[in-house]
């Protein structure tokens, strides 16, 4: 599609053949969507990320949980707090551990999960329904194949930082 964009001479190319305004305008439009659908969930899309990791699998120690969602420790904290005091998630003792906390979706967190996950799913059909179900597919699995390697190489990046930057938000 790209290779076909920068066929054309240059004053015919689309805009989307730049992939880094196509991928913020996919971004805003996203972030934009999820918002809204995630309104009065703690910490919108980032609350979101991190229950749906803490549902996911096992319990997760805290600093576990900071490095999965590339979410700096003090600012999860925080997060945690609001999460707990909403009756999403529950702090409890790590039986190998004393000293460790592990973070537990509670019941509640779990149906708020599952209808969180139906509305951002509509967001993003939203966002992408201009594009054929193999394209989303397509798309969703390469944008996740190239995050999942820039996360491996640099981990210590956090997404929540970089998407500030992209949508231009303060930090």
């Amino acid at each position: 599609m790209v290779e076909e964009a920068n066929a054309l001479p240059a004053g015919d190319r689309p805009a989307v053949a730049n992939l880094g305004w196509s991928l913020g305008m996919v971004l805003r439009a996203w972030q934009e969507e999820v918002d809204e659908v995630l309104r009065g969930m703690p910490g919108t899309s980032r609350g979101y990320h991190v229950l749906s990791a803490v549902a996911d699998g096992e319990p997760k120690r805290q600093k576990e949980l900071a490095e999965l969602v590339a979410i700096d420790r003090t600012v999860l904290v925080y997060l945690l707090d609001d999460l707990v005091e909403a009756g999403l998630v529950e702090r409890q003792l790590d039986p190998q551990d004393r000293r460790a906390r592990r973070i537990v979706a509670t019941e509640r967190g779990r149906r708020v999960l599952a209808e969180a996950d139906s509305r951002v799913a509509a967001a993003e059909e939203r966002v992408l329904g201009g594009v054929s179900p193999a394209e989303r597919a397509a798309f969703h699995r390469i944008a996740s194949l190239a995050a999942t390697r820039i996360h491996e190489a640099s981990p210590e990046t956090d997404p929540c930082v970089a998407v500030q930057s992209v949508l231009d938000v303060p930090a």
